[in-house]
């Protein structure tokens, strides 16, 4: 590692070292083109190829069926608050959404400006510290879609499974989990995510749309929030963001190495597991979300007191491990075990839990 730290951000998150240097050895002169991916023409041979080379090793690593169209889009997951329920909604003016968390209520609240929102489930009430159960989700079987976030990185909670919504599309903002398990792209209308956690830098938005559902927006629909443009024109309708686009062809070659999303959740299980067991058996600290639905990419926790949570963030800073103050709407701690989080940094975290733990 050298002088780099254990960087537990929930995003902008670490990036795998390998794909660091070789973005650094190639900045100033891409595979002899004279010139830095950041430089080029969208339209040039060179980057048409970076472009393709990425979105084929996504397909495959993610195992995309035919029928779907992989987009690389700005704006971040943010965007596709609105963009879901523009290009979808019309089709019988109702939607299903699940609350589970921040972002998800953002883009519930975010979706009433375009057609009658249900609230299919919520986890308020516990302050989101669980994932309703299938039995508990309340749902409409004219909606147009059911909308919900498989990880909650505020809380840390996460879907352990796929809700059942029989002829209703699945809508599902994978922001903080994707490429961490293996998904099956065919249950869904949609999967979209940011690239700052588990992906690339902020400002590429990966979206997997079943191509059907295309071509149905709301008449009003911005030029650049439509899927059919988008879709027709290969995600170039403008200039793409070129740079987190060559930087996710060098994560997924990473990944690939990693033994693919198969080889990846067998990794990121063990990184989890290793800190629930450590928090689970200290005196000191609990962990906020409920057994059962515990993230594998975001570990919330906290001690018997904000004063000691305010010691351990502050020693644990000064130890080389970074940014695990957790969101305000929570307290405690967060420590963000993305994919690229070596499990070397999650060990020596455990042992520093344990330390604290025993001195404290």
């Amino acid at each position: 590692m050298g002088d780099r730290v254990y960087n537990f951000s929930a995003g902008p998150s670490m990036l795998p070292l390998t794909a660091l240097e070789r973005a650094g050895a190639e900045i100033t002169n891409y595979q002899g083109s004279g010139m830095s991916v950041m430089e080029m023409s969208h339209r040039s041979k060179v980057f048409q190829k970076i472009f393709d080379d990425t979105q084929a090793k996504f397909r495959a690593l993610m195992k995309v069926p035919e029928g779907y169209k992989i987009l690389f889009l700005q704006g971040g997951a943010s965007s596709q608050f609105s963009m879901v329920p523009l290009n979808l909604i019309g089709a019988t003016g109702k939607a299903d959404y699940a609350v589970t968390g921040n972002f998800a209520n953002v883009a519930y609240k975010e979706a009433k400006k375009y057609g009658e929102i249900s609230l299919a489930a919520t986890s308020e009430e516990k302050n989101h510290t669980f994932i309703p159960a299938q039995s508990q989700l309340k749902l409409d079987p004219q909606a147009s879609y059911f909308y919900y976030c498989a990880n909650n990185t505020i809380y840390g909670t996460e879907w352990q499974y796929v809700p059942e919504t029989g002829d209703v599309p699945l809508v599902c903002d994978m922001s903080s989990d994707i490429l961490s398990r293996p998904v099956d792209v065919s249950k869904y209308g949609i999967i979209f995510a940011g690239a700052q956690k588990n992906m690339a830098p902020a400002g590429l938005t990966v979206v997997i749309i079943k191509e059907s559902l295309a071509g149905h927006e709301l008449p009003f629909t911005p030029l650049m929030m439509n899927y059919k443009t988008m879709i027709d024109k290969d995600s170039m309708y403008n200039t793409p963001p070129c740079w987190c686009i060559y930087m996710l062809g060098l994560v997924l070659d990473w990944l690939e190495e990693q033994g693919g999303v198969e080889g990846m959740e067998k990794i990121k299980h063990g990184k989890a597991k290793l800190l629930y067991d450590v928090l689970d058996s200290s005196r000191l600290f609990t962990c906020a979300a409920e057994e059962g639905s515990r993230s594998d990419m975001n570990v919330t926790f906290r001690s018997v007191s904000e004063e000691l949570d305010a010691k351990f963030v502050a020693e644990a800073t000064a130890a080389g491990f970074t940014n695990l103050k957790g969101h305000r709407n929570v307290g405690g701690m967060r420590a963000s075990i993305y994919n690229a989080m070596p499990v070397e940094g999650v060990e020596k975290l455990a042992e520093f839990i344990k330390k604290f733990d025993k001195e404290n």
